[in-house]
Order: C-alpha cells, then structure tokens, then sequence
C-alpha cells in the first residue's frame, strides 16, 4: 500500500479507527487477528545440524576416506593428522555460519520496547509488540518509532532515518499528501517507519503496518530469503576435489592392475595403490588455504579491513565490480566550502580547478575590506554550529562547513561574538528556505575597520545577517555589496553564477545583511526579511577523498570497474565521479533510482554493464543491483551502512559493510568490514586476496607436480621392465615431508609485482588455466623420468642403494620445484633467495630431515634405506636440479613472449 499517497481522513475510515484511536477490546482482537507487531525469524538449522553440515563438502569426505585407508595400513600418523585437519576446517566453517545468523538478531534489537498508544482517546503505554494496525501512537523525541506510521500530525518532527535511507541528516516531517507513487523511503516526508529515532519535535500517527509486513520487516524476509553466494574458491575446489578423486582412484587401480600382471606380490601391490592414493590425496590444502586466509585476514585488519567470513579474503581477488557509497566512502563525509563568489570574483578552493580569470585564494590584505569580511563575518555570526572543549565542531553539515571556512581565513565565532553576540533570530524554515540572526554592535569592542563598515552612527546599532537559497534572498535585496560600495543587482549573474555553481555539483547559499538602527518591535519574517544587502554566495560539497582517485586509477588498471551508488542528486554524483575518475562525460554510464525502479531485470540486465553511477538510488535497490550484475556473470563487491543495505551484503559475493557510520545489521551481514569507511581499503584488500589466490594456485601447481611425479613414476616403472621403484612407507614419508612445511610456507610468498596490474580471473576460470594443468603433466613427467633413469642406471652398474636413491632423488627434486615456482614469471635469482626465508627454512629442514633417514642408522631399518657414497649422493644432489633449472628456462620463455606481445 502507498500510505503515504493517501489521505489521513480516508487512511481512519480505510483502518476503521479514529483521531481518539482503537478501544482495548478492538486492540486485543486485531492482535489476535494480525499478530504481534514483531520481526519473526524462520526455522533455523540446529547448533549440531551446522556443525555436521561442514563435513559433506566432497573434498573433506575424500579426506575422511584418506584417513580410513591411513589407519588401515597402519600410518596413524597419517589419520591423525587428517582428522585434526578436517575438525579443524569443521569448526572454522562453524563459527562463520553462526556468526552469520547473527544478523536477524540485531535487527530486532532495533524495535522499541514500549510506546505511548491512544486508546479511547486517552495516552497509554504499551509494549511495542501489542500495537496493532489502527492504532494512534505519540511520537517525542527520543523514541524509537514502533511500527510503520502515517502521520497525523507534526510539531517541527524530526527523524533519522539513517538506519533504513544511509542519509544521516534528520528528515523534517509532515502531514500534507504526496503524489509520486515511486518516491524512495527518504521522500516520504508524510511517514514514520519502524526501528528509525525521533530526533526533534512531536507527533502523532496512526499505525499502517506491523511486524513482518513493515518496511524493516520486509528487509528481514529479504535477508532470510537471500542465500549466502559460494566462494569462486570454494567453487573450484569443489571441481578440483571431485576431478582428483576420480583420477587417483583410475591411476591406483591400474598401478595395481599392472604390477598383479607382471608378478608382483599381490599384498605389496595394494599396500603400494593404497599408499599412492592417500599421498595423492592433498589432506594439507585445507590446512593451507585456511593459514593463508587466516594470515592474509590478519594482515588486512593492519589495513582497516577486518574479514568476517575466511573464504572473502580469496573472493576479493575476484572482484570485477566494486560498487561504492559515495558518502564517507568515496568522500570524506565532511561539507566543504569548495567556492565563493564575492565582490564580483570567483574564489576557488585549491582542489577546483581555477578558470583563467579566477582566483585561487584570497591574500590576507584582502581580507580586512569590504564586502569579503562581511562576507566571513556573517558565515561565523549567523551559524549555529559551536566547538566543544575537546576541538570537535558539533552542528548541522552545512553550518560547520561555514564555521570553518571563516574560522580558517582568521574569523573566529567566539570572537566575534563579544563584538557581535547575538540577540535574536528567525530560526530556519523549509517553507522560506532561509534564517535570520540578529546580532548587536558593541562599539567599544569592534575596531576601526569594523566600525568603519558595520557602524551607522555613534548609537548602539544592530545587524542582521540572513542565509538561504539563492532565488529567494535575490527577491528579498535591493542591492549587493561591492568594494565600489553599494550596486544595483545583476539578477541575470548572480543566477548565472548560482546555476553554474549548481551544475557542478554544489550546494549553493546565498548571504546578505542588513543595518538596524534599533532591534525591530516586530521580528515576523516578513518585516525583517526584506531590503536585504547581498554580501555572497557560497558553494559547497563532500569533497572526494584523494586517496580515493588513486584507489580508482589502481581499480582501473587491475581491470576493475568502479561504480559509485548514491542517494545524491546526479548532478552532485556525476561531479564527483568525474573528478575521481569513475565516469568521463558519457551520460549513459548515469541511471536514476526512478529510472532504475521502471526497468523490468531483463532490461536493466541489458544496460548494467556500462553504468557506472546510480544517483537518487534507495538503498534496497542495491540488492537489484547486485542480482542484475551476478546475472551478467560478475564477481560484486558492494558496501553499505544501512539496515536496508543487509540483504544485498548478504547476496554479494562480497558485502563489505562500514565500520565508522554501519548498523550492527550491516556489519553481520557483511563479509568485511572497513574499520575507516574508506573505498582505498577495499582496493588494498582486493590487492591482498588476488596475492592469497596466486600463493593458492602455487601450492596447487606444487601438489598436483610433485604428486605426478610420484604416479608417473610408479606408472611407468612396469611398463619399462623395471621393479616397483619405492616401498609404502617411502611414499608416505615424502608425502608427509614435502606436502606439509614447503607447502605452507609458500603461503606467505609475497605478492607479484604486477598483482594490480592484471584484469581479475574469469569467474568461471578453472583453477588447472593459465597452463597450470600442462604445468603439472609436463614437469610430473620429468620428474618420474629422471626417477627412472637413476633407477635403470643404479640396477644396470650394479648399485646395490638404488632403491634410496630413487628415494632420496624424488624428495629432493621436490624442493627444486618448490624454490621454481615461487614466481610465475620471474627467475629465482631476480626476486632473491631470502625473500620469502619460511620457505627457505623449510626446504632446508626437509633436507635434513631426509638425510636422517639415510645416515642415520636407527633410521635405516625403518625406512628400508642405507647410506650412500659421496660420488651416489653427488648424483642424486646434481639430478634433483634438473627440475629446478627446466623450470626456470620455462620462465624465461615467458617472459620472452611477453615482451614479444
């Protein structure tokens, strides 16, 4: 229903209630027909319900096979190490899905407890939960508004809405009939909703909608209904898991196939599959992902980023739309005079650009003469904003905007005030669209230029300074103030000057005075307004924040696109994205929320690949947003404070919610959340995701390598004639040493130097593209080959450790790899051996480690090894480099390409 289309009378009839409100006995009966007015949460999953749910990811069940089979053939350390991997993952899983149902939670903390309802006429407190559709409620400030309301009546109401609109400025409200059916939540100037703060003044309305059928009940039906979006990760891994499960398991049942057939002792040929299979069987990359998650979260909180759901660090890497406030985000949430017009002259604030024949800055000299001191003494007089004892300015934007202009060019209000103090005033009216202060001159203070421009006579006189909108104070003056003294106004310049001002996206005011010669007996607005002097106009805006166009720029060059989302009119939002960088002067990248409300999703589908601002947007239409962009198959970023932001942080792939102006609502709903409500933030968290997926992609391309050199070399060996090369236990030793500490320490292998500098991964992109797969095949086989040549050469010259040979050249070639593939183009030599010392170390300590099981003696017997000669481990050491250095010439060939392109 559009409530607030319609009249109040036919609101009373259409709700059969009255001015004097419901009787008890109506009350309770449509309490009973309607329910309580309360957010209701639909039926949750249970504690251990969730907990079980985190083990029926494939991946983790093929690991709890992997444990089973460990067990079975004795490696306990195997299983033990597997289980405390899969709870371990179980229970970070856990705490992030019910941290998430936290949302409902605090959105129903936000209903009042109690309200002042109307009931035969006479004020009665009642719970909040008993109100019922009909019912008259007192509003005053300080209470939380109850239900949905059509107002009845309004003494200088005012409300915050921020917590539904994002606009933090109060709405003054009132009771006359609107007529736009899709006027946005913030427009609906004759309504009070739900969970919003009464700020100011006194009401009364009467209840339209309660409960779930309110504007803040329709968001939790839109949260509950909304479900969470897999990670890209979480999506690969998923096909990653299922593709190697299938093909260990066809591998193993052919090693074993082929070694049954060629005599092998059946019970060592399963030992062998088995034992193939669970080194196979990545049981670290959980491990892996969660440290490098956990260690890149960690690190983004440093940054003003604080992740709460794991897997969002690596989905930032995927971002390819980050959909932005402009409030506080892109801006610096502060009003800014950006320009001045005065005396026949244009002032520009440094980070306007100046025209030709403007001025930049105003020289001190300048500002002792009229009308510019006029000008700066009426900005600090007729404000209201004050400074507290801790420096901080409290009062309305606009105003401390003003106060800090004049208090910067060397005009302080507390000064001026004991040469001026103010002795009455006209407060503001959104009907005049200005305000009146009026200010008394004590001639014994001012000094002489002051007296000299202020004072009439010897007498006590009076001033008043006025400030509002432009074509409303041009009709009330009858001349400006020049420093050639009083001029006749040139309507047509001023409004030229204030059009343009408007046009660039500034709030434009206009200042004028006027002399008294005594306070006037009668202060109405329409004897004290008039034969007014014009001193100004002012201009002002949320400037952009610097390191914002720079956050833009990087976005662009990362192959990111930027999208600025607004309540803002879209002349301010086109302004500052222009001067960020986020639109150039193409009007088509700029859609209204009107417009945007008119399209059907096919439609708009079709046109949200090139917009890039959305201007006069309500905050629900970002969940519209999102949907249209995941459709066009994006990766979406969209940050939001608002309680009615919730629902589109939940369904994009990355809600990133404000930490400074957010509601509890937004943050549980986010999966980030920016401790500055600064958009550079996101850019730098996105750098450190897309380093996150690289470091993942690297362990992947060292696990799938290494754990096909292993196959190969158990594949081939019987089809050349040779014997099985390795025992189980070899196997799961190099399984355990290599797959673990090298593994992990290249999770903390520093970003690429062109991490920022390459358009995000396709969506849909597989985790084996970009060669990773031909990667895997081709250096696994080389692997296996160089294995089986130390084989055949041992056996043919009559090495009776050939078997620890083979052993000890399999392990060893893996930290070849593993020291390779630290970048994916750039030699080893060029980015430093100390670069990343955790992987330094680990390579250092396998190494030792493996030379423990050849040395020493009480080793021996339990790996099946003996110790080798010099000129044997010479060998081994010089064709475990083999890989290192293929690797390093497939690099260089990169490069080559890439320079060739």
């Amino acid at each position: 229903m559009h409530w607030h289309l319609k009249d109040v009378k036919k609101i009373i009839e259409q709700l059969q209630s009255s001015y004097n409100g419901l009787s008890s006995e109506e009350a309770v009966r449509r309490l009973g027909e309607y329910g309580p007015n309360e957010l209701k949460e639909k039926k949750k999953k249970t504690t251990l319900m969730m907990f079980v749910d985190q083990f029926k990811d494939f991946m983790i069940l093929v690991l709890i096979v992997a444990a089973v089979i460990s067990g079975f053939i004795g490696e306990m350390s195997d299983t033990i190490a597997i289980i405390v991997i899969v709870v371990l993952n179980a229970v970070i899983g856990f705490i992030q899905e019910y941290r998430a149902e936290k949302a409902m939670t605090a959105l129903k903390k936000m209903a009042a407890p109690s309200a002042t309802a109307i009931r035969k006429g006479l004020p009665e407190t009642v719970s909040a939960s008993q109100l019922v559709r009909g019912d008259v409620v007192i509003l005053e400030a300080g209470n939380i508004v109850p239900a949905d309301m059509r107002l009845i009546e309004s003494a200088k109401l005012k409300v915050e809405e921020a917590a539904l609109t994002g606009e933090s400025i109060a709405v003054e409200k009132h009771t006359h009939v609107l007529h736009d059916e899709l006027l946005p939540i913030s427009d609906r100037k004759n309504m009070a909703y739900k969970g919003t703060l009464v700020t100011y003044g006194r009401g009364t309305g009467i209840i339209v909608a309660t409960g779930m059928d309110t504007e803040l009940g329709r968001i939790a039906t839109m949260l509950q209904e909304e479900e969470d979006v897999k990670t890209p990760l979480q999506k690969r891994l998923a096909s990653f898991g299922q593709k190697l499960a299938v093909a260990v398991l066809a591998i193993c049942a052919i090693v074993f196939g082929i070694g049954v057939m060629r005599g092998e002792p059946t019970m060592l040929m399963l030992l062998t599959a088995i034992s193939l299979a669970v080194a196979a069987i990545p049981e670290a990359l959980p491990a892996v992902i969660t440290i490098s998650l956990a260690l890149g979260a960690n690190k983004l909180v440093k940054q003003n980023a604080l992740i709460r759901k794991l897997p969002a660090v690596e989905t930032l890497g995927s971002v390819t739309y980050i959909c932005s406030d402009k409030t506080g985000t892109l801006t610096i949430n502060k009003m800014t005079v950006e320009e001045m017009y005065v005396d026949g002259k244009i002032v520009r604030s440094e980070a306007r650009k100046p025209g030709s024949a403007e001025v930049t800055d105003l020289k001190t000299s300048e500002l002792l003469h009229f009308p510019t001191s006029a000008l700066f003494t009426a900005l600090a007089l007729s404000n209201d904003a004050v400074m507290d004892k801790e420096g901080n300015i409290i009062g309305d934007p606009t105003e401390i905007a003003l106060y800090n202009v004049a208090r910067e060019r060397g005009f302080d209000k507390k000064e001026l005030e004991e040469k001026f103090p103010r002795v009455a005033e006209i407060p503001f009216d959104s009907g005049r669209k200005c305000m009146t202060t009026f200010h008394k001159i004590e001639a014994g203070k001012i000094g002489s230029w002051e007296n000299k421009n202020f004072s009439t006579s010897q007498l006590l006189n009076f001033l008043s300074f006025t400030k509002g909108a432009v074509d409303v104070l041009i009709d009330k003056s009858d001349n400006i103030l020049t420093a050639d003294g009083l001029k006749e106004i040139d309507r047509e310049e001023i409004l030229r000057v204030s059009d343009r001002m408007a046009a660039d996206g500034l709030r434009v005011l206009c200042i004028a005075m006027r002399k008294w010669d005594n306070l006037p007996d009668d202060m109405s607005d329409q004897n004290v307004e008039k034969g007014l002097t014009i001193l100004g106009l002012t201009g002002m805006m949320d400037p952009p924040r610097e390191e914002a166009k720079e956050a833009v720029a990087m976005c662009k060059t990362a192959g990111i696109k930027p999208v600025m989302i607004t309540g803002d009119h879209p002349v301010t939002a086109s302004e500052i994205a222009k001067r960020l960088g986020i639109i150039n002067d193409d009007s088509r990248g700029i859609i209204t929320g009107r417009e945007l409300e008119k399209l059907t999703m096919e439609e708009f589908e079709e046109r949200v690949d090139h917009i890039r601002v959305y201007a006069r947007v309500a905050p629900e239409q970002k969940l519209k947003i999102v949907k249209a962009l995941q459709d066009r198959g994006q990766f979406v970023a969209m940050t939001g404070d608002g309680v009615n932001d919730a629902p589109a942080l939940k369904r994009a792939d990355i809600g990133v919610a404000m930490g400074v102006t957010g509601t509890d609502v937004s943050k549980e709903a986010a999966h980030m959340i920016l401790l500055d409500d600064n958009f550079a933030t996101i850019v730098k968290a996105v750098r450190e995701g897309r380093k996150i997926y690289d470091n993942i992609r690297k362990f992947i391309k060292y696990l799938l390598t290494t754990n096909s050199g292993e196959i190969w070399t158990l594949f081939l060996a019987p089809l050349v004639g040779l014997p099985i090369p390795l025992l189980p236990i070899h196997i799961l030793w190099i399984n355990l040493v290599t797959d673990s500490l090298p593994a992990l320490a290249l999770s903390v292998e520093p970003a690429e130097e062109d991490v920022m500098g390459r358009p995000p991964r396709h969506p849909k992109e597989s985790i084996f593209a970009q060669g990773l797969g031909l990667h895997a095949i081709w250096v696994g086989l080389l692997m296996g080959g160089i294995v089986l040549f130390v084989q055949a050469w041992s056996i043919k010259t009559g090495h009776a450790h050939w078997q620890t040979m083979v052993f000890t050249v399999l392990c060893l070639i893996q930290l070849g790899h593993v020291l390779a593939i630290r970048s994916e183009k750039k030699s080893l030599f060029t980015i430093g051996l100390f670069s990343n010392k955790y992987l330094l170390g680990a390579v250092v300590l396998t190494f030792i480690l493996q030379m423990a099981t050849i040395y020493i003696p009480a080793l021996n017997p339990v790996f099946k090894t003996e110790p080798l000669t010099l000129n044997e481990l010479t060998l081994t050491l010089v064709l475990s480099s083999v890989v290192f250095f293929a690797v390093e010439i497939e690099k260089w060939w990169k490069r080559r390409m890439s320079y060739e392109l």
